[in-house]
């Protein structure tokens, strides 16, 4: 990726930059590079560079082979992924998080690659039972379908109880953390800012922190300081900010988005209006936490050990 494409792009910091290879955690890592176009206009170039990386990759390799493909995306890197499957002669599991259901299966071309790779997967992993219902929806569904969520691990330093604010009822500045890169259109930084003004028309002083490129624990700090967290994409998986903001002990208010209706209090999840919106984080700032069960309890689902267990559960059943 020329620099220049990089900087227009949020989340592609840094990839104009990868090494061909280089060693994370005494793990040696390989970066076969491929072609693509913004928007994949073309996408049969995409794939017929993809799947010619299949001898590259094989002679890094060398004499090593695979038990199992773990191909943690699908569009474009699944064409690379079921060619060297089937010169092992091993299965591939393909993962999908959001983009590959939610926005390339309503690209042209790309749609007609990604339900070839749902179809042909050994395994198909999705993030959460939203996609899994898309992807067993789909003409052709796939041998296999799972659902294991991503993994929230928060550590015990940075875990707080959500307990209703301490500040002063509107007499005190309040902080909004909106956990995302404002440049990236999805996230709706507008309605977030939207929304600050509706509590600025009600009497609070409002302040609203935004999260670009930086460390997990930065990003935990973020968590911490804040009032509340606000969410207002127009496509989330998860989103796994929400459920690490809880765990951090900052309330979170949020369009119906994703699957945070499964696990946050009906008064934070709200219709796209700012003064809905609004409604939620006054309520929010009021309550705190009142549910019957805890929250480490409502996300026990994405727990470290449940995640790890399902995981090993799944490959194992397929090398049997």
């Amino acid at each position: 990726m020329p620099r220049y494409a990089e900087a227009r792009r949020s989340t592609m910091m840094g990839v104009a930059k990868a090494p061909k290879r280089w060693l994370h955690n005494e793990t040696d890592i390989l970066v076969p590079r491929f072609f693509a176009l913004p928007d994949h206009p073309y996408p049969r170039l995409t794939v017929s560079s993809v799947r010619r990386k299949a001898a590259w990759v094989e002679k890094q390799l060398g004499n090593w082979r695979p038990e199992i493909i773990l191909c943690h995306t699908l569009w474009p890197v699944a064409n690379l992924a079921q060619r060297l499957a089937t010169r092992w002669s091993v299965p591939w599991v393909g993962v999908v998080h959001g983009y590959d259901l939610d926005v390339g299966l309503g690209l042209k071309g790309v749609e007609s690659n990604i339900s070839a790779s749902v179809a042909s997967c050994d395994l198909l992993v999705c993030a959460t039972d939203r996609l899994a219902t898309i992807a067993g929806g789909l003409p052709s569904p796939p041998k296999r379908l799972a659902t294991v969520p991503c993994v929230t691990a928060i550590h015990k330093e940075w875990r707080r109880r959500v307990a209703p604010m301490k500040k002063a009822w509107k007499k005190e500045p309040i902080d909004i953390l909106f956990p995302a890169d404002p440049r990236r259109p999805e996230k709706r930084h507008l309605l977030a800012l939207q929304t600050g003004e509706a509590l600025e028309q009600r009497g609070w002083m409002v302040g609203i922190t935004s999260l670009r490129h930086q460390p997990r624990d930065i990003v935990y700090d973020r968590m911490l300081t804040a009032d509340v967290t606000l969410i207002t994409s127009t496509r989330e998986a998860g989103p796994l900010v929400a459920r690490e903001s809880l765990l951090c002990g900052t309330p979170v208010v949020s369009v119906d988005i994703g699957e945070v209706s499964n696990y946050l209090p009906d008064e934070w999840v709200c219709i796209e209006d700012p003064e809905a919106l609004a409604d939620g984080i006054e309520a929010a700032l009021r309550a705190g936490w009142t549910e019957d069960t805890t929250v480490e309890e409502r996300l026990a689902f994405a727990s470290k050990e449940t995640v790890s267990q399902g995981w090993s559960e799944l490959l194992a059943s397929l090398v049997a």
